[in-house]
């Protein structure tokens, strides 16, 4: 995994500095996943592309650098965990519905000394009542629909921020679909930015949306109305 991750790291351009780190998240991972359904990607290799050069990968994309982020449903610590272990310089929030998630990120930042992270449990429409346009960047690697990621995160975001999308190269319908989301939201897609993961044939996509206006206050709606009517 080791050799995997410095190639991929120095592939993208990034610093192998946090190579260390990264490797004690993704033992801590491995460990936990034997109790608890953290990760269906398990072999070691895999995890180094698929998931930590996957996230890393972001910190070419966008600068997170003295920013506020929240990481919405943010399940294992994905991007979230792997971005505060590669770039220090920013205030993060982990977010999450299922409280043994963030039970076992909170113990893991503390166990490893990660500093300026809040590990949050609570679902991301609830969160929003209190904590509306408080970030400057929304990140997610959830598997929801980009429609229903847009009215969980664009709330979250201050005007002149972003939210970034991680999806597959395969979801040009699914944008299409959420542009009349965006707008609604507050929002206007800014670009499509797909990239490889280096050693892998793997190519994954950011979705960037910026917030060009504040969110009206009827959003977000409950997640049972999202789900019956996606917004369009």
């Amino acid at each position: 995994m080791e050799t995997t991750l410095r190639a991929g790291l120095t592939a993208l351009g990034l610093p192998c500095s946090a190579v260390p780190r990264l490797l004690d998240f993704a033992g801590r991972l491995l460990e936990k996943n034997r109790v608890m359904n953290l990760t269906a990607i398990t072999e070691p290799k895999d995890v180094a592309t698929l998931h930590l050069l996957d996230c890393a990968a972001l910190l070419t994309l966008s600068d997170f650098r003295g920013k506020s982020v929240v990481d919405v449903g943010t399940g294992a610590g994905f991007p979230g965990m792997v971005l505060r272990i590669m770039e220090p310089d920013f205030d993060l929030t982990l977010l999450d519905s299922l409280g043994k998630r963030i039970d076992w990120l909170a113990e893991t930042c503390a166990a490893m000394g990660l500093d300026r992270v809040d590990c949050v449990h609570a679902r991301a429409e609830e969160f929003a009542v209190h904590h509306r346009q408080q970030y400057e960047i929304a990140t997610s690697r959830a598997v929801a629909a980009l429609p229903l990621l847009c009215e969980l995160a664009l709330p979250l975001v201050k005007p002149g921020g972003c939210f970034l999308a991680m999806k597959s190269v395969d979801s040009d319908d699914e944008i299409q679909s959420a542009r009349g989301a965006m707008g609604q939201l507050g929002g206007k897609l800014e670009s499509v930015r797909d990239y490889a993961i280096p050693g892998t044939a793997v190519t994954h996509r950011l979705v960037v949306i910026r917030k060009v206006k504040d969110t009206p206050p009827q959003f977000p709606r409950s997640w049972a109305k999202m789900k019956k009517a996606p917004l369009k």
